[in-house]
């Protein structure tokens, strides 16, 4: 394939962005051990912290993370056995389960306050490149989802 740059993988931006998740998702990690969070983990935890008081279902949470049910219930399996969030049917739907924080979970967000600020300082960017990406990322997830 020599002479076809399309099919070299450096020149791909899939690879890039795949690449850089990677090493996003692996920079996280010394910053969750001690609480003992996976990044997956960790996203769930920020969705709740949003609005701490008001439940969410999974499907929601599912939704928001771009998780599908099968990554996020042994997930949520795993929170529960640490305390960090709850599980139960909700009363007024019983298909839908609704998804808790418990005291543990919400004090799980002051013990990882530093965790945004320590990761910026991992990535090089002044805050205006910060905002920048973030709003270019989440434009271009916009678009390849209403494309599939």
């Amino acid at each position: 394939m020599a002479g076809y740059p399309q099919f070299e993988l450096d020149r791909q931006l899939c690879f890039a962005l795949y690449a850089a998740s990677r090493a996003m998702t692996r920079a996280y990690g010394p910053f969750l051990a001690d609480c003992g969070l996976t990044y997956p983990q960790y996203i769930t935890m920020l969705a709740l912290w949003t609005d701490p008081d008001q439940p969410s279902s999974v499907g929601e949470l599912g939704e928001r993370l771009h998780l599908d049910s099968g990554t996020l219930t042994p997930l949520l399996k795993r929170l529960v056995s640490r305390g960090y969030v709850t599980r139960s049917r909700d009363a007024s739907d019983e298909r839908r389960v609704l998804v808790a924080l418990t005291a543990e979970g919400l004090a799980l967000r002051d013990q990882l306050a530093a965790v945004p600020r320590s990761i910026a300082s991992c990535l090089g960017l002044d805050p205006a490149e910060g905002i920048a990406l973030h709003e270019r990322l989440t434009a271009l997830t916009a678009s390849l989802e209403a494309s599939a």
